[in-house]
């Protein structure tokens, strides 16, 4: 069959792409893409996908390697030239203002004027009411964007790639942060963009998504193209193996949870944030050692804020917080790490590591006094080196070196950094928060396997995360966390749906009366 004959809107033909340090992040790969269909890209985090569609969106120069676009050789110089040529990406971290209204987002930047000069805001009005009408999005486009739900801003994110002419629209990671109610709504739509004739490049990790929604996938490994697939043709378990290079287990059996004494004590607990708004509600609840304790939630209900306050970043808060008794309102965040409290931070490159450092100095960033790696006037260089070489072996952290700058590291490495400076301290509390976020599954197999083995030995969890299939496989007790306070409680995580537990995370469902939150 021709190209013509199935529709080929896109080729990427042999691409190239060496980057300056010497790593080949792509090495002779090539996709196709057909008009109206849900294409998934697969691979480990520092498999190539991400500058493959950096090629694309012209944030990168291929150094091998043509693009054919509509049956046309081209050259993509730059974002604006991809857009002008009917690309559009929507990022894993939205590129919003808060403080605009959804019209003014959508046509930042392309904005109809008055006389040549003003903003017109009525005709801005109008046009992003048109535009989400014709695509079926209900939307207000009056309201501030940062007083929407996540998922609303990721329909007003697609929308503004269609407002700029958008055929094909590359999606990184488009449910990170969904319920699964959430999900089903944005895959309604983007069902009904495929049969308005639109392309869909969908980059995820979760795989059951993929065979949810997707038409066909291209799965990569180290670089290079393991092929393209029917997804109906394909199980879950082969796409792992294409990605990882062996078998992934994608469920955990683990024993029953043996918890002991309360590390973790928290009694009324509210917190205002930066704007004084209450973000968390006089929120009381305990963490033993020995169980994990998830907590699920749509992004801006008071997790970050709570975590904030946990681990000393955020002093301004009412209320108490006990760590092994000890009362942490006058604790610094050195002190609270003495307790032995470990922190994988939400945001990896804000406030994870230092990218512009090497892998050693962020492995060593919180166990510089530590008297194993530490004399009385220097550091103990050597034993330092030694210790990140096993770190980086034990972790799996595809690097050149430890000297290799952080910042220069995929996503899913960096976070393989983070973890591993974290659990090499032997925490007694582990604050998790999102810890497989934008990982793929060979990493997230590796993370979640690390916090059941501490759970195990008696270490006390505390997990947040979007992702619910990792709440629910971890967990010994969850949480939905709505509006600041645990709308639900549930100490028998097996007998609870995600649709259910999709309700309380909405505000939609609320206990009246909450057990297994308080033990002491």
């Amino acid at each position: 069959m021709t190209c013509l004959e199935k529709n080929i809107i896109l080729q990427m033909n042999h691409i190239m792409k060496i980057y300056s340090n010497g790593v080949v992040a792509n090495e002779d790969v090539s996709i196709e893409l057909e008009k109206g269909e849900i294409h998934a890209l697969l691979g480990e985090n520092g498999a190539g996908k991400s500058t493959l569609m950096k090629v694309l969106f012209g944030i990168e120069s291929p150094d091998e390697g043509q693009i054919v676009l509509n049956g046309q050789e081209t050259t993509i110089k730059s974002p604006q030239d991809a857009i002008s040529k009917g690309i559009g990406m929507v990022h894993q971290h939205f590129m919003l203002v808060p403080s605009l209204t959804v019209a003014e987002n959508i046509i930042l930047g392309v904005e109809p004027k008055k006389k040549g000069v003003f903003i017109d805001m009525d005709k801005a009005v109008f046009a992003a009411e048109e535009i989400a009408k014709k695509y079926n999005f209900d939307i207000d486009v009056k309201e501030k964007v940062e007083e929407i739900p996540v998922g609303i801003k990721q329909k007003v994110e697609i929308l503004k790639a269609l407002y700029r002419g958008a055929d094909i629209l590359i999606l990184d990671e488009p449910t990170a942060v969904l319920t699964p109610q959430e999900t089903d709504e944005l895959f309604v739509q983007l069902k009904k963009l495929k049969d308005n004739g639109h392309t869909i490049i969908f980059i995820s990790h979760k795989l059951d998504e993929i065979k949810k929604i997707c038409d066909r996938a291209t799965i990569m490994r180290s670089g290079k193209s393991m092929g393209t697939y029917e997804v109906k043709d394909i199980t879950t378990e082969d796409m792992s193996r294409l990605m990882v290079g062996r078998d992934v287990i994608l469920t955990f059996e683990k024993e029953p949870a043996k918890p002991s004494k309360v590390l973790l004590k928290v009694r009324n607990l509210s917190v205002n944030n930066g704007q004084g708004v209450l973000k968390v509600d006089d929120l009381s609840f305990d963490l033993r050692g020995g169980e994990i304790l998830g907590i699920a939630g749509v992004e801006g209900n008071g997790q970050t804020e709570l975590i904030d306050s946990l681990t000393g970043l955020n002093k301004s808060y009412r209320g108490k917080i006990y760590i092994k008794d000890t009362d942490i309102e006058k604790s610094s965040i050195k002190g609270i790490r003495d307790l032995k409290l470990g922190h994988i931070p939400e945001d990896r490159m804000t406030s994870g590591c230092a990218g512009n450092l090497g892998i050693l100095e962020n492995l060593f960033s919180n166990q510089y006094n530590d008297p194993e790696y530490s004399g009385k006037m220097l550091l103990k260089t050597k034993r330092i080196q030694e210790r990140s070489n096993e770190l980086i072996k034990e972790y799996l952290v595809k690097c050149k070196s430890f000297r290799q700058n952080v910042g220069m590291l995929s996503g899913g490495n960096i976070q393989k950094v983070i973890v591993a400076r974290e659990f090499s301290t032997s925490p007694d509390i582990i604050i998790a928060n999102q810890p497989t976020r934008g990982v793929d599954v060979g990493a997230a197999e590796f993370i979640r396997r690390r916090l059941l083995e501490f759970r195990d030995a008696g270490c006390a969890v505390l997990l947040i995360s979007a992702d619910l299939n990792e709440v629910f496989s971890l967990s010994d007790r969850l949480a939905a966390m709505y509006k600041g306070k645990f709308a639900g409680m549930f100490t028998d995580v097996s007998a609870v749906t995600e649709e259910e537990l999709g309700q309380y995370m909405l505000g939609l469902k609320h206990q009246e009366e909450q057990e297994g939150m308080i033990y002491e």
